[in-house]
């Protein structure tokens, strides 16, 4: 299984502490049931550089309606051509996609291909094919569960139920399913048809638009391993089928012998004769093949093929459905050809990413192409002379993070896979949220683990691939290129794909780097010293098998598509003990070092308990709490086990044991934090999601609140916040604000009513507004924008139970006793009336001042488990309940409160009866920037405050009165037209009465002839009340002398018509009603019952 869920029974395991032996729920489960789901994860993208798409497939009826794969990130669907999107796919197990293709008959099935079609050392896994019948509403699982990757699928143009898949099968091990499989009957049963081999799959299939009984499928025999890789082999090869796939006929004449790698196919859409191959041979050469007479025979055009990190990463050929032998080759930039593949030039595209995968063609406009880049998706209109990027998917791939601490809000870095080392702020102080633009590029290429200096948020340590190391000053931008060098007569280092940095807990300026050694600096890299010797295997790569033997020279090896092998992949340094230092290496090694490098003691992972004898060392923590505890989290995945191995020492290394606890099968762990105050609150990051435990791993519990299925390469915690950050490969990065609910957390504050947990101090100011005053302000739809947390104070709660409606609690009777098989009994109508008749019950939090007064009731959901509610810090809107929404739909807000103390007590609302469930807890309300100009105390601020919304609820209560008034006089119109009287007194008291109203309705509201034109007015009520609200509404500066005397102005012309209004409504209307009464007149509203004496 691949995805599990944390639901009521992994939560008895924290109230019992009991085994959860299988409590696993069944793959793609959504979080249902978890209690923890309350505690939502905040998705901060970026998409400023967005990630690798896989594949893009068009709805052949809307082309507005397109379905992107994400290499990492699920299916993403746009109905708009781009401006919006919606992640489809995250519910479902898996996230990495390596096919999309829409029915051509019926566009509302789409299927889609789980396992990237890449063969790269960063690749996620699949678990077979999906179909929708509903546009991505909702997918089944139709099969082919052990194929882990899927490049191609081709469905039948006439036929819905029959569809070919291209399955390249597992990259890091032999058999699964591999090959080309079809079927005929939607899905329900597959058939394998070609492809027999243990190291071959299938990466391509086309189809003969003209004849669907003839295909072209491109066989693949290739193999990875951590230490080397071999794209390819004698099985890898072109054939035919002539009867729908069902047999097959290698092609050969023309073809090149020997040893051939990865292919990509096209077919001419033009003359479906002519087929095209680019096939990768040996050493990274290769070139493109074209046949005139349907494969028969071939011959050679150019030398081309896809370059960069190799033909195994790209490689994908298409052919221009506008234009007879226009050919476009993937790779690092694409290559065109307009003479069937006999010579190709590279296209243009300085403004777009590099790293091809996927081209599109609109059907109806031969100028368009949209690329599917590793930066994401772009669009031409003139055949790619420029080109727009869609700058709203945010799947940016992470490697590693960094937090720094800078003020008033922490920034976050992260290397990426090809996007770059960037960073920006984990929230911002507008209302918008946080932009792309707040995001910047602080060193270019791949980006790995960077790391900041505690206390110096202006420096900076980043890395691209293979151990380029630099520190950035962040105050001009400028990089130092620091790599430790070799001195003469050394062996080459050997640094990681991505290799480790740690800055020491002792001294900020002290720098750890490794490669196969571990190297030091105390000068923040300005010199290096090497603190060990190779504490790798030290082994040549070549010697290591791939498809379970060795090889000589002449094999298909490509050692360009590779890390560096034996070399250290993490490094620690214990907080409380200085110079104790750990080591683990891609290899299955770890060495550690009490003496501050003097000497290193190694062991190998395979000694350890249930670990493999080669398992890579993802992780190294040493315990913040404990100078003799360790952690490692270690890695099988690249030998095709994908199991998690956690294990803890607590004697420096000596001697393990395993923490895995209860994580669920294949997720294998990737990065481990401990919590700074409690010791046995570890955080664990997955391929599947991220996991917590307050008992030090025997129980495992998932945080999947607002987390799609993806992978969390790196886990940090931000200590000032207590905020837990988490890098995904694939959908940028993830915030847990505050996450301290889970360090106060106890078996018995679940098994208790309600627990009110204590919130983090809340920042007070003004947020800014510098795109506009609403979220988008006017930049279209398109813009994309992330989420900051709520303003204000975030309180968060647990309830053991929810609290439901006796209506409610009647259903849930019901449904049960109907899936038990059990009779449903009528009930009584008694019980029926009381339903109708109650209210729901009801939770609010109740908040009060530091005096005890009352200042607001928020409301809160009432359902059973972990909740967050913000309150704004605003007082309760204190204007008449007519006053509508806002032009954004908004509901009308109060004032802010001052900074200060403050509590909050939740309270539920059952039965006209109000009882205090938990609390109260204190927090402080604090400012967080000071002004340029000094204005007044925040205690004079918040009181004139106070004076605006007194005044502002009389003036809103009066206009609203008035407008009663009106209602009434038009109603007792009506009576009199009903009343037996003779025309006269009655009449003219009416009269009078709606003069009176005018007239008050001038002074309050204005002269309503003028505005109807807009001719100038004199000021009244409204024109000094909104200038004395105005001035001190968007600001803590204070009111000036001039907003006072607007708020005295206010306050003395409103006074009178408030009196006279006051009269009217007590007097004048109700002795009016009385008068028609006893003329006879019908009841109208506003009036008693009468007697009917």
């Amino acid at each position: 299984m691949i995805r599990r869920l944390t639901t009521a029974l992994s939560l008895a395991c924290l109230v019992a502490a009991a085994p959860l032996a299988g409590a696993a729920e069944a793959p793609g489960s959504a979080g249902e049931g978890n209690p923890f789901s309350g505690l939502g994860w905040r998705n901060i993208g970026p998409a400023f550089m967005s990630g690798r798409i896989a594949d893009v497939a068009w709805d052949p009826t809307d082309h507005s309606v397109w379905y992107v794969g994400v290499g990492s990130g699920g299916v993403w669907k746009t109905s708009n051509a781009g401006t919006t999107w919606t992640p489809v796919f995250d519910e479902q197990p898996v996230y990495s996609i390596g096919s999309v293709a829409v029915d051509p008959g019926n566009p509302s099935r789409v299927w889609v291909g789980t396992g990237e079609n890449v063969g790269g050392r960063h690749v996620g896994f699949g678990d077979g094919i999906y179909r929708s019948d509903d546009g991505g509403k909702s997918w089944q699982n139709m099969g082919l569960a052990e194929s882990e990757h899927i490049s191609t699928i081709v469905v039948h143009p006439e036929d819905p139920d029959t569809v070919w898949v291209a399955v390249q099968g597992p990259l890091w091990s032999p058999g699964g399913e591999r090959g080309l499989y079809m079927t005929t009957d939607g899905g329900e049963t597959w058939e394998k048809t070609l492809g027999g081999g243990e190291w071959t799959g299938v990466t391509d299939v086309v189809i003969d638009p003209r004849n669907p009984d003839v295909l072209y499928a491109a066989t693949w025999q290739h193999h990875r391993t951590v230490a080397a890789y071999m794209g390819g082999g004698p099985e890898s090869g072109l054939h035919r089928s002539e009867d729908g796939g069902r047999t097959w006929t290698r092609l050969e004449k023309g073809l090149p012998e020997g040893n051939m790698g990865k292919i990509g196919l096209a077919i001419s859409p033009q003359d479906p004769d002519v087929v095209y191959a680019a096939i990768e041979l040996d050493r990274r050469t290769g070139g493109v093949w074209r046949s005139a007479d349907r494969g028969a025979s071939w011959e050679k055009g150019a030398d081309a093929v896809a370059g960069g990190t190799g033909p195994h990463y790209y490689q994908e050929l298409y052919a221009s459905p506008h234009r007879f032998d226009e050919l476009y080759l993937v790779g690092v930039r694409v290559q065109k050809s307009t003479d069937g593949g006999k010579s190709f030039e590279t296209m243009a595209t300085q403004t777009q990413h590099s790293d091809i995968h996927a081209i599109n063609f609109h059907p109806d406009d031969p100028e368009y192409l949209m690329m599917g880049t590793d930066g994401g998706l772009y669009e031409s209109w003139d055949r790619g002379e420029t080109w727009r990027f869609l700058a709203n998917l945010p799947v940016t791939q992470y490697y590693k993070l960094a937090l720094d601490d800078s003020e008033p809000f922490y920034n976050i870095y992260g290397g990426t896979q090809d996007n770059n080392t960037q960073g920006g702020p984990a929230r911002t102080d507008n209302v918008h949220g946080i932009r792309n633009a707040d995001w910047k590029v602080v060193l270019g290429a791949d980006g790995h683990q960077p790391a900041t200096e505690p206390g110096n948020p202006d420096i900076l340590y980043a890395e691209w691939q293979q151990g380029n190391l630099n520190r950035i000053d962040l105050t001009t931008g400028e990089t130092v290129y620091i790599q430790p060098q070799p001195a003469p007569g050394d062996p080459p280092e050997r640094f990681n794909w991505d290799s480790p940095i740690l800055v020491s807990p002792h001294q900020p300026t002290r720098l750890y780097y490794a490669s196969q050694r571990v190297w030091r600096s105390d000068d923040r890299g300005d010199s290096w010293t090497a603190v060990s010797g190779d504490l790798t295997r030290n082994e040549k790569r070549v010697d290591l098998p791939l498809m379970e033997q060795t090889w000589g020279w002449d094999a298909p090896w490509d050692l360009f598509a590779m890390s560096m092998y034996n070399s250290i992949t993490s490094l620690a340094e214990s907080p409380l003990v200085e110079g104790l230092l750990y080591a683990g290496t891609d290899d299955g090694l770890i060495a550690v070092s009490e003496d501050g490098g003097e000497n290193w003691r190694r062991l190998e992972v395979g000694k350890l308990p249930g670990v493999p004898e080669r398992a890579f060392v993802n992780d190294i923590r040493a315990d913040l709490h404990d100078p003799d505890t360790v952690y490692v989290a270690l890695d099988n995945h690249k030998y095709g086990d994908f199991a998690p191995y956690l294990l803890v020492s607590r004697d420096r290394g000596k001697s393990w044991k395993s923490i895995v606890g209860d994580l669920p099968d294949k997720h294998l762990v990737w990065r481990l934090v401990q919590d700074h105050v409690r010791s046995e609150l570890l955080f664990a990051a997955t391929e599947f999601g991220v996991f917590f435990t307050i008992d030090a791993g025997r129980h495992w519990h998932e945080l999947d609140g607002n987390m799609p299925t993806i992978p969390l390469r790196d886990i940090q915690i931000q200590r000032r916040e207590n905020d837990l950050v988490a890098a995904s490969f694939g959908r940028g990065f993830f915030v847990l604000d505050d996450y301290t609910p889970l360090r106060e957390l106890t078996p018995e504050m679940l098994e208790a009513e309600a627990t009110l947990f204590t919130p983090r101090d809340a920042d007070w100011y003004h947020e800014r507004g510098v795109l506009g005053s609403t979220r988008r302000g006017s930049q279209g739809d398109a813009l994309y924008v992330a989420d900051n947390p709520p303003f204000g104070a975030v309180l968060t709660y647990h309830l053991a139970e929810g609290f439901e409606s006796r209506e409610a609690q009647r259903q849930a009777d019901e449904k049960a006793r109907r899936e038990a098989g059990k009779a449903i009994t009528f009930p009584a109508w008694e019980a029926l009336e009381a339903e109708r008749r109650q209210a729901a019950p009801a939770l609010e939090l109740v908040i009060r001042d530091a005096d005890g007064t009352v200042l607001r009731r928020v409301p809160a959901p009432a359902e059973k488990g972990f909740h967050r509610v913000a309150w704004d810090l605003r007082h309760p809107y204190t204007g008449s309940t007519e006053t509508p929404n806002n032009w954004q739909g908004l509901p009308p807000r109060g004032f802010l409160v001052a900074p200060g103390k403050y509590s909050a007590e939740l309270v539920l609302q059952k039965d006209g009866e109000a009882r205090a469930l938990a609390g109260p807890v204190s927090f402080a309300v604090e400012r967080l920037y000071e002004g340029a100009l000094e204005g007044a105390p925040v205690e004079e601020v918040a009181a004139f405050w106070k004076e605006v919304a007194a005044v502002e609820g009389q003036f809103s209560a009066a206009r609203y009165a008035l407008e009663d008034a009106f209602e009434a006089v038009d109603a007792l119109e009506t009576a009199l037209e009903r009343t037996p009287a003779a025309p006269g007194e009655l009449d003219g008291q009416l009269h009078n009465l709606r003069q009176l109203l005018y007239g008050l309705d001038q002074g309050l509201n204005g002269h309503r002839s003028k505005q109807a034109i807009g001719a100038d007015e004199v000021h009244r009520v409204g024109n000094w009340l909104a200038h004395a609200k105005m001035g001190v509404s968007n600001s803590s500066y204070g009111p000036t002398p001039a907003h006072r005397q607007s708020l005295g102005y206010a306050r003395e012309a409103l006074a009178p018509l408030r009196e006279q209004l006051n009269d009217i409504l007590k007097r004048d209307l109700p002795s009016l009603r009385s008068a028609l009464l006893n003329a006879g007149a019908p009841w109208s509203m506003g009036q008693v019952v009468p007697s009917g004496e």
